[in-house]
């Protein structure tokens, strides 16, 4: 009766764990890698400065009148790029009408064309990845220095006098103990220098007095700055010597400032630059010469009786690119023009001091 007992028991026990139902089991499975964002591209005119935003028109439609040297001047550009970039063949014919595209010669404001795209620091690789590099400029910031802890100065030991046990007797008795030397400390005593003696020890210096303050230097005045031009060259020059006689105006066809002088007398770039314009093709200004300066600043220089310069020309301040005549006019005289993105300005706001 035992022994069925104990199998209904054991059968009980096993049809209870077979009731159980096992625990669920998840399946994981690695999800795929996201992405990095793409950071912006830094480009590589990121810190230049900007300039000044180019104001003038995307196109210009010919005019009766209109020669492609007086399109160029009067919008500050390069009569051979307007025609490159509108498919004008020498001898540069147009046609009333005719609309001229300037939008490829205008700058964006960083002195990068606009049809141009500015070049970037980024690399590709073949598989598609842009690789950017990384600024470690700040990635590691300096740490703050730690400040040494001096270790400290062992005590001198003392290894005199010694305690020398000796028989009693008179004469060790009456015997006079040794005075005790003192061991130099080796931690703070050079092992060449000597012991300084009375004599050799300076007197200390007699403390400055309180109650009168030494005077205090005057500051010195900084260097004044040598002008600079609105394009950020040196100062502009003077083209030549001689006295203004007529002042500038911005009502006329020319534009500019004219100064009397003597035939041949020589004219000299005002800046460094480009020589764009090399001739007589522009009605009232005789033989000219135009220099470009940047993607900003012309100068003029009209009315010479012998030019020295040639188109294409890179020229230095200072350098003779003419001499004074009176081509197209009624006198000798140099007629001089400062232009910014074609627009003349007054040339006495870059120029200081008299021509001569």
């Amino acid at each position: 009766m035992t022994t069925s007992r104990t199998w209904w028991l054991v059968f009980l026990i096993m049809a209870g764990c077979a009731a159980v139902e096992p625990a669920p089991v998840e399946e994981r499975r690695p999800t795929a890698r996201q992405a990095p964002a793409k950071t912006p591209v830094a480009t590589a005119n990121a810190s230049a400065t900007p300039t000044q935003k180019d104001l003038r028109p995307d196109s210009y439609v010919v005019k009766r009148g209109d020669t492609l040297y007086s399109i160029g001047l009067e919008h500050g550009f390069d009569y051979r790029e307007i025609a490159k970039a509108n498919n004008i063949n020498p001898p540069y014919s147009l046609r009333v009408g005719q609309r001229l595209d300037f939008k490829n010669l205008k700058t964006d404001g960083t002195g990068t064309p606009i049809g141009e795209a500015p070049a970037t620091a980024d690399t590709t690789t073949e598989d598609g990845v842009v690789i950017t590099p990384l600024n470690t400029a700040g990635a590691l910031s300096p740490q703050p220095p730690v400040e040494a802890t001096p270790l400290p100065v062992p005590a001198p030991v003392i290894t005199e006098p010694k305690a020398i046990r000796q028989p009693y007797s008179l004469q060790a008795l009456n015997t006079p103990t040794p005075a005790p030397t003192q061991q130099p400390n080796p931690a703070t005593a050079a092992p060449t220098a000597a012991a300084p003696t009375a004599a050799t020890v300076p007197a200390p210096a007699k403390p400055a007095d309180a109650t009168t303050p030494e005077p205090a230097k005057p500051a010195e005045a900084p260097a004044p700055a040598a002008p600079t031009t609105a394009a950020g060259s040196a100062e502009w020059m003077w083209p030549t010597q001689g006295k203004i006689i007529k002042g500038f105006s911005e009502s006329g066809s020319a534009r500019g400032i004219d100064i009397a002088g003597t035939m041949g007398q020589p004219v000299v770039a005002a800046g460094p630059g480009k020589v764009i314009y090399s001739g007589s093709d522009l009605r009232g200004y005789g033989k000219l010469v135009i220099i470009k300066h940047d993607n900003t600043f012309l100068s003029v220089y009209a009315h010479n009786s012998n030019i020295l310069v040639k188109e294409g020309q890179q020229i230095t301040k200072g350098q003779k690119i003419a001499e004074m005549g009176n081509t197209d006019t009624d006198q000798v005289k140099l007629h001089f023009e400062i232009r910014q993105q074609g627009k003349s300005v007054d040339p006495m706001k870059y120029l200081s001091g008299n021509p001569g």
